[in-house]
């Protein structure tokens, strides 16, 4: 499996500042997707989330924009729409095609330079290095600068990065692929375990886990917070109605939550982005279950990928 880009018509491309540990990772769906949305941190940063609402009237989007940076990285969401208009991607309005780029970000500025983000030009170079091939994971795109267990902040924190995976469905090919940028406050676990794997550290000096959760029930919280949020695009080939689309991001953020320990907390944007590009045919339950099981194994893959930068200790080496 290649992860996100098993979905046909999904490309995925990465823009990466290995200097400022910082970058954008862009998901194309060039002849459109129809896209939910679910949020379950509370400190989400975004745009155009609203034309993913059932309510809303564009039915489709033409890519998703994840970057670095907090809210300066939504600038990189422009550079998106730039190279998709050149190429003549987008709706028509007359002689001007207007390409539908929802952005969404995550706080990467406590680690490499605060100062430098993610530009228009990063999401241009992104979205023209996008591509059907396997997806490149770890410390990447707007992986670069992800980090995970920050109860006591960044001299105990361990990396994060982007991790990716798909699931089969049955007999029918029917597909479920998840990619996330994990960047979580609190810690990640092995959803078939229960394990930690990584997260907050017992010293700078150590690997041993101390277990967020358990920390903040034991002694009400911790010293800091220093910037977060786990970003989550799933796509199906399977067809759905914006109305499940929704659902079937709704139904992801278990995965999140079996991941993250803990998740969707007060200073986490926590989102699922949902994209159905397809014509299968499959019940939401069967959906919804396979979409929880592709972004828990996809927040695993992001730990386990990422390399120690910035001073922070990663599984990879």
């Amino acid at each position: 499996m290649k992860g996100l880009t098993d979905i046909p018509g999904i490309l995925v491309g990465h823009a990466t500042d290995l200097g400022a540990l910082t970058g954008t990772t862009v998901v194309l769906c060039e002849s459109g997707a129809v896209a939910g949305v679910d949020i379950g941190g509370a400190a989400t940063g975004s745009q155009e989330l609203d034309v993913l609402s059932p309510l809303h009237v564009t039915p489709m989007v033409h890519a998703i924009t994840l970057a670095g940076g907090s809210a300066f990285g939504l600038e990189a969401a422009s550079g998106v729409r730039k190279y998709l208009e050149q190429k003549g991607v987008g709706f028509p309005f007359g002689r001007v095609r207007v390409p539908i780029v929802p952005g969404v970000i995550l706080f990467d500025l406590g680690i490499g330079k605060p100062d430098v983000r993610p530009t228009r030009e990063m999401g241009e170079v992104a979205a023209a290095a996008a591509h059907a091939g396997p997806v490149v994971e770890g410390c990447v795109g707007a992986g670069t600068g992800a980090t995970v267990g920050k109860l006591f902040g960044m001299g105990r924190a361990m990396k994060g990065g982007i991790g990716t995976h798909t699931v089969s469905v049955g007999k029918k090919g029917v597909l479920v692929s998840a990619l996330v940028a994990v960047n979580p406050f609190g810690d990640v676990r092995d959803p078939d375990t229960g394990k930690l794997i990584a997260g907050c550290r017992r010293s700078a000096e150590s690997r041993e886990l101390i277990g967020s959760e358990k920390t903040i029930l034991a002694s009400g919280g911790g010293a800091n917070a220093d910037g977060n949020t786990t970003l989550c695009v799933v796509a199906t080939n399977a067809k759905l109605s914006k109305v499940g689309a929704t659902r079937l991001a709704k139904m992801a953020q278990a995965g999140v939550l079996r991941a993250l320990s803990p998740g969707h907390t007060m200073v986490d944007g926590d989102i699922v982005i949902a994209l159905s590009m397809g014509t299968h045919e499959e019940e939401m339950n069967v959906l919804g279950v396979a979409a929880a099981e592709a972004v828990g194994r996809a927040i695993v893959r992001g730990v386990t990928m990422a390399k120690g930068m910035g001073g922070v200790p990663g599984l990879a080496g």
